[in-house]
């Protein structure tokens, strides 16, 4: 898995200097900067990726709960003034001096998996009970929810609770508590769809792409454009006439289109198949992880990444309404890729405590709480 990471980072990179070189020089008057933006970006995730993968997992725990009081206070951060900035529709950045900008909601993901991961483990007994175990459960996530949702970021929101939902579910939680509480949040966002008009029409322009194709539906209009005229080999790599400023955020949201324009239906099965790769592999170190707060992070990370990649895929082919998500490992973003890289460090090191890989004289010397194996995690029914 670790390699198949290691060439979607590289594969991206060399992606994002074809299809930002026409906004860069727009911005900037040289094809190469956002390149160079992700290059530094990269470095920066190597080395988390080698501090986590080298930190033993568990250690994690003791952390869980101030890493995410303080994501939960950059969401917040985002709202001061001189201090957000906004892109867009969203108040999602928060400004500074060096780094230029930062994405809170991509370091919440992260903050969220390893804080539930601790609390589900510490609270395992009452995972059933609706008052102690679902209600704290809920609470805990809707904080995260309503912060996102007034930035207002939704792409994040379907994230996240796919991510929290996915971990309850793995942890042999209620599943009618989640059916109840997805339609709660279902009715949320109804609510909130009828109050901002954009909202609105996004999912207009996604039950009908052809409404508006000048405005609401301008977006999914041009991505289905850049698919399809990739065909089955793609016009060439460099060659993307879409990227000329017809299909807005080229090198970040809708970057899934350009590779499907330069290089085709054929090339662009593999980057799914490599995604669906990683889910396999997270799973499956889920299933054989020596506790349950391991198997936890493993379930939410391996959640993280593909479910956000299947969302930024079905975005960029017209089978979800836009949203703004990234495409993990690919799309131009600092904070996404620092992040999504940290979260593959700490999967491989659980990999390294796995039953099969762990020796047996150090899994005698190791003293590590172990969850029960009687209770068979729905993991093994989500890879299977």
């Amino acid at each position: 898995m670790a390699l198949t990471v290691f060439v979607l980072v590289l594969f991206g990179w060399v992606m994002i200097s074809s299809a930002s070189a026409v906004v860069s020089y727009s911005n900037f008057a040289q094809n190469s900067n956002y390149f160079w933006l992700q290059g530094r970006s990269i470095l920066v995730a190597i080395l988390l990726w080698a501090v986590f993968q080298s930190t033993y997992y568990r250690r994690l725990k003791r952390f869980a709960l101030p890493f995410f009081v303080i994501c939960l206070g950059l969401l917040v951060a985002v709202f001061i003034p001189g201090l957000g900035a906004s892109y867009g529709t969203s108040q999602s950045w928060i400004s500074l001096p060096i780094i230029r900008s930062i994405q809170p909601a991509e370091f919440v993901k992260l903050g969220l998996i390893v804080y539930l991961a601790a609390w589900i483990e510490d609270n395992k007994d009452k995972l059933y009970d609706f008052q102690q175990g679902f209600v704290p459960f809920f609470l805990i996530l809707s904080t995260v929810v309503g912060l996102l949702a007034l930035q207002p970021d939704f792409g994040s929101v379907l994230v996240i609770v796919a991510i929290a939902f996915a971990m309850f579910f793995a942890a042999e939680g209620n599943i009618l508590y989640l059916l109840a509480g997805g339609a709660v949040y279902a009715m949320g966002g109804g609510i909130v769809m009828t109050q901002k008009e954009y909202i609105k029409n996004r999912f207009l322009a996604f039950i009908n792409p052809a409404l508006d194709p000048e405005g609401v539906g301008y977006h999914i209009k041009q991505a289905l454009i850049a698919v399809g005229s990739g065909g089955f080999w793609g016009l060439g790599f460099g060659r993307s006439r879409q990227k000329f400023e017809y299909l807005p955020e080229a090198q970040a949201d809708s970057i899934f289109a350009v590779t499907a324009e330069e290089l085709g239906f054929v090339r662009v099965v593999l980057l799914v198949l490599a995604f669906l790769f990683i889910g396999y592999k997270g799973f499956k170190i889920a299933e054989k992880a020596p506790d349950l707060f391991g198997r936890m992070l493993a379930v939410g990370i391996t959640t993280w990444i593909v479910g956000q990649a299947l969302l930024n895929i079905m975005v960029n082919l017209s089978l979800a309404p836009v949203t703004g998500i990234t495409l993990p490992f690919i799309s131009f973003g600092g904070s996404s890729l620092v992040t999504l890289t940290a979260g593959i460090g700490i999967l491989l090191n659980i990999s390294k405590y796995t039953e099969t890989n762990a020796p047996s004289s150090s899994r005698r010397r190791d003293r590590r709480p172990r969850y029960s194996r009687n209770r068979r995690l729905h993991t093994s029914a989500i890879y299977r």
